[in-house]
């Protein structure tokens, strides 16, 4: 089948915005069900190497597909407000209404998205639009709060800064002058000027409040109607999502969990995989009748293998949704895990280096480089507990769940629990870990400052994993108080006392049923670009005379010219984390972004800079936007705000 593409059409909405969008359609196949994704990503560059690889499939399949730009991104009208915000969803709801009313739309529309995008899917889905029938949502979140980038269990994740630094970067970007009959120097510049500073808001809620309530469609699962299919990914952070919907929904669901990063299974750098074949069984079967029933539950159970930060094939199977039986274990003072429920107290205090093996939070962002590694040496800074080795393979799928009894020596105090696979050899392998705000003990709504001395009970449920412990290998429970640069540390280096009488940790048995899953991708188009300057990746990790340990990355993700309209883009982010392992008010984050547009006789520039560090009592937040026209500052924007830090 041959298709139809339209570089740019503009989408009215209501008020009178337009909203930038691009257009693929089948020839004579007259009216066709509809597939959208709706993002800020900027389908003119920022997407369209990956937009390439799947609407002219879909299309090609029998589907018309549209990507629209966000209110305020790409050549879109308006200002961007926030993620997910009412604006935004009130919006979609607008384009789903207006897709649906097309001469080429047989009425239905049905939506696909990763991270942002599959975000707004699910929680487009909430709002129950009538012509919205089925979702793909991929690496997504039930609960904003939570599980999302900001925050983990009350802990306050150093990605809430370096997303709000990446974002401030993506949305200081120009519209395309060819696309804004004139107005792109004025839209550019008012997108400078009126961008929110999200990293100040989001630290404005601490708390599980209304704020991240809005859009957390686990606040009611039964006002989802639409067929959901949740596809996850074991190295992404976003791995909780897929069981909690099919566990909760009313309406068809379904969940595929594979051992991709913070990509679309089909261009993942670890085993690659059929997404289209997904995508479309999901979409035929509710939107066309069609009679291709897909499994409720996949996973992919991984195996062992050498820790290593490159992306590489795992070994694994496929298994079908088998029946839990769970199984807790206990720590106790002679550092094991078995079957007898401990007594005593371990003291825990770990370095502010702790968290040094760890991958990147969300990986998959990078060009590469940046999976976790060998978990001996934050093991070594952790409080430990070992099984013997397994006398038979023990298959895990689901979250583990550990019972906490502690005590502090400070009001303010963290953990982070790593489960890990040990090889006969001594290597440490991480299957999952959490961090958890110990202040929010008794809830995220409502934390309290901790009375040192005082006795507490606290559940934390680890990330869902998928994971095949074999015979003659240990499961190791890591205790930390600390996990940088995932976790940004607490004001002080607190010491956790554990009473092993009140702790316990259960695990997702399972007996595993092998099963078959996506094959391998298929053939799929790329964009048609001519490569000006080729990506390149570096990482450096080294420790100051002082002691100081520096975690440094730079990513140039290169620049290429799009053959359908001229446009070159490129860009490049830095970004350091550094901390001493004696100090957590040492915490330093910094990042610059730079990106670059280019045609015959124009071109612009925009670096971007952001920092943030603490003090004992407030977290201080600096960016600095420096926009060239040629080599013309045409805009400088620098802010600086103090956040009290509260619980954190």
């Amino acid at each position: 089948m041959t298709i139809r593409m339209r570089e740019n059409l503009w989408l009215p909405l209501p008020d009178g915005r337009r909203l930038a969008a691009k257009l693929w359609l089948p020839e004579g196949h007259g009216r066709a069900p509809a597939i959208l994704e709706y993002l800020p990503y900027r389908k003119r560059d920022g997407t369209a190497p990956r937009d390439a690889t799947t609407h002219p499939v879909f299309a090609q399949a029998g589907y018309a597909c549209i990507r629209v730009d966000i209110a305020g991104t790409g050549d879109s009208d308006g200002v961007f407000d926030d993620e997910y915000s009412e604006q935004e969803l009130s919006d979609g709801e607008a384009v789903i209404d207006w897709v649906s009313r097309q001469d080429w739309c047989d009425g239905q529309v049905g939506m696909i998205g990763i991270s942002w995008g599959g975000f707004n899917g699910l929680q487009l889905a909430y709002r129950r639009p009538p012509a919205l029938k089925a979702i793909v949502t991929v690496c997504s979140t039930v609960d904003r709060y939570a599980d999302d980038i900001h925050y983990m269990d009350g802990c306050l994740l150093t990605d809430n800064f370096n997303w709000a630094g990446q974002m401030h970067a993506y949305q200081t970007r120009p519209p395309d002058p060819a696309l804004r009959d004139g107005d792109w120097r004025a839209r550019w510049l008012e997108r400078i000027e009126t961008l929110p500073f999200m990293a100040v808001d989001w630290l404005a809620h601490p708390t599980r409040d209304a704020f991240w309530k809005h859009g957390s469609v686990c606040e009611d699962y039964g006002r989802i109607e639409a067929a959901t299919l949740a596809i996850g990914g074991w190295t992404d952070a976003y791995v909780n999502a897929p069981l909690a919907l099919v566990e909760n929904l009313d309406a068809p669901a379904a969940a595929l969990l594979g051992p991709w990063e913070h990509k679309y299974p089909h261009i993942a750098k670890t085993n690659p995989a059929d997404f289209h074949g997904e995508v479309l069984n999901w979409f035929d079967r509710w939107m066309r009748g069609g009679s291709v029933e897909v499994p409720q539950t996949r996973a992919y159970l991984l195996d062992w293998d050498t820790p290593s930060p490159h992306y590489r094939d795992r070994p694994g199977r496929w298994v079908s949704a088998p029946k839990p039986e769970p199984l807790t274990l206990y720590p106790d003072t002679g550092r094991n895990l078995g079957d007898l429920r401990g007594s005593g107290d371990v003291a825990v205090n770990s370095p502010a280096t702790v968290g040094a093996a760890s991958a990147y939070f969300c990986v998959g962002m990078r060009i590469g480089n940046e999976l976790a590694v060998d978990q001996g040496p934050d093991d070594a800074a952790s409080a430990c507990f070992d099984t013997a080795p397994l006398g038979e393979d023990m298959d895990l799928l689901g979250r583990a769940e550990m019972t906490i009894g502690f005590s502090v020596d400070k009001p303010v105090a963290q953990v982070c629990l790593r489960l890990c696979d040990v090889s006969p050899e001594g290597e440490s392998a991480r299957i999952s870990y959490r961090g958890f705000n110990l202040c929010h003990h008794g809830g995220h709504d409502a934390p309290k400052m901790l009375e040192p001395g005082q006795r507490y009970t606290a559940r934390v449920r680890l990330n869902t994993c998928g994971y095949r412990v074999a015979a003659g290998h240990r499961l190791r429970l890591a205790v930390s108080t600390g996990y940088w640069p995932v976790i940004w540390p607490a004001p002080e280096a607190a010491t956790v006392t554990l009473h092993l009488e009140d702790c316990a940790l259960t695990l997702p048995k399972v007996q595993a049923q092998e099963t078959e899953g996506p094959p391998g991708p298929r053939d799929f188009p790329t964009r048609d670009a001519d490569i000006l300057r080729a990506p390149d990746s570096r990482t450096e990790r080294r420790v100051e005379e002082d002691g100081t340990l520096v975690l440094e990355t730079h990513d140039d993700f290169g620049m290429a010219r799009d053959g359908a309209h001229g446009l070159a883009d490129g860009s490049t982010v830095t970004q350091r984390f550094s901390i001493h392992p004696e100090d957590p008010l040492s915490a330093d984050h910094w990042s610059q972004w730079e990106f670059t547009f280019a045609r015959e006789g124009w071109a612009v520039r925009v670096v971007t800079e952001n920092r943030m560090t603490a003090t004992a009592d407030a977290f201080r937040l600096w960016r600095k936007t420096t926009a060239y026209d040629g080599e013309t500052v045409v805009a400088e924007r620098e802010l600086c705000e103090d956040v009290n830090r509260g619980f954190f």
